[in-house]
């Protein structure tokens, strides 16, 4: 009796699955046959297999510490960078403050003391150039023969153009000269304490007396002139002349008894 169809085609399937496994089979044997061949080339090792896992265990054993040693280092390469970067930041920081200080070694070097009296020196001879420089403008005007300058610790000096811009103390100049030097410095210290400009009120007391014809028209010119630039000009004096050349008084009288009586005088009034 003939076998079905399919079930035919079953066993011819299952013959070609028996055939691809023998050849899968013969293929792996021949590579273990290989395998086999080579490893017998090369021999098998003189120590027993228990002293190769002794020594296989202790090599993995080493690894590891290593690969600890390993993570230790990388830690410690961590922290060596981030130090590095912070004493970076502290190079730039101390640079800076190097800087600072040599700048206020350099203001302490100059002015520096105690008790500010280096500075104050400084200041004071500041300011005492600036009061010299404006009144050398005044008197150009008042007596164009001296001109001030500053001398040691502060001092005024006087240059007489006349004997070859020779230095002079100003104790040396006579009353009237004296005088015009003093009307000078007044009407530069009250230009500085305007802050570039006049003060608005200039009183002088006396000292007219010590000049002669010609100095004193020239100090009753600059007050005159200092009164036509809307400044308030009092003076104080018994000279005649210069009562004269002043169109507005107060006169003071005597009445006797230790009292005293004001009137105003001049036209107008």
């Amino acid at each position: 009796m003939a076998a079905p169809r399919a079930e035919i085609e079953a066993l011819r399937a299952r013959l070609r699955q028996l055939d691809d496994a023998v050849t899968a089979a013969t293929a792996a044997l021949a590579a273990r046959q290989a395998d086999l061949a080579a490893l017998d080339a090369v021999g098998l090792p003189a120590e027993p297999p228990e002293t190769l896992a002794a020594a296989l265990q202790a090599l993995e054993t080493e690894t590891e510490a290593q690969a600890r040693r390993l993570g230790e280092l990388s830690a410690e390469l961590a922290r060596d960078a981030a130090t590095r970067a912070k004493l970076a930041d502290l190079a730039r920081e101390t640079e800076a403050a190097r800087a600072e200080w040599e700048v206020w070694a350099a203001v302490n070097a100059a002015i520096g003391a105690r008790s500010g009296d280096r500075f104050a020196r400084i200041a004071q001879a500041i300011t005492l150039d600036v009061l010299v420089d404006h009144a050398n403008r005044h008197l150009a005007d008042l007596n164009p023969r001296y001109r001030l300058r500053r001398g040691a610790e502060l001092a005024l000096q006087v240059e007489d153009r006349d004997m070859g811009d020779a230095a002079r103390a100003t104790r040396s100049l006579s009353g009237g000269e004296r005088f015009l030097v003093s009307l000078a410095l007044a009407l530069a210290l009250s230009q500085m304490g305007g802050k570039g400009t006049f003060a608005g009120t200039l009183f002088i007391d006396e000292g007219f007396g010590a000049l002669d014809a010609g100095s004193l028209d020239l100090a009753i010119d600059a007050l005159e002139t200092l009164q036509s630039q809307g400044r308030q000009v009092g003076v104080i004096s018994h000279v005649e002349a210069m009562q004269a050349r002043i169109a507005t008084r107060i006169a003071v009288r005597k009445e006797g008894g230790g009292r005293s009586s004001l009137r105003v005088e001049g036209p107008g009034v």
